[in-house]
């Protein structure tokens, strides 16, 4: 069996945002010559998230404000967690709600989709440096 393993770093702009890396995935999968195996792609932080769903900018902005609705940033006094400190206990929930990795199934050298899947980062408490570990096994 081979693998790869690879990182990529994002450090969005914003406090929160959704960033399409089907092409960066695709092409380490491309790189690692695996032909029949699985990808892992996995949010290596506990405010971000890695979820599959359509590219569509709609959506993507009821994502947002759904989850603005499910757990709003402010008051940031609402939250316990927050009371250590820090203004992010909205970022992990919304994490734990939109998941922490993805599993694909390559076939014939290819990230092997359904219609319109795309993968995506989530971020939630952006502005900082953050690793996806993505990681491919196989024949």
């Amino acid at each position: 069996m081979k693998s790869l393993t690879e990182y990529l770093t994002f450090e969005v702009k914003t406090r929160r945002a959704f960033v399409n890396i089907t092409e960066d995935v695709s092409k380490l999968v491309t790189k690692s010559k695996i032909q029949e195996g699985l990808c892992l792609v996995n949010a290596m932080h506990i405010t971000a998230s890695v979820f599959i769903n359509d590219n569509e900018g709609g959506l993507l902005h009821d994502y947002e404000k759904w989850l603005e609705g499910l757990a709003p940033h402010e008051p940031t006094s609402q939250y316990e967690h927050n009371k250590t400190g820090e203004d992010n206990a909205d970022a992990h929930l919304k994490r734990q709600v939109m998941g922490r990795e993805v599993v694909i199934a390559i076939t014939n050298g290819n990230l092997d989709f359904g219609p319109w899947e795309e993968i995506f980062y989530g971020e939630f408490d952006g502005k900082r440096p953050k690793r996806v570990l993505v990681k491919i096994i196989g024949e």
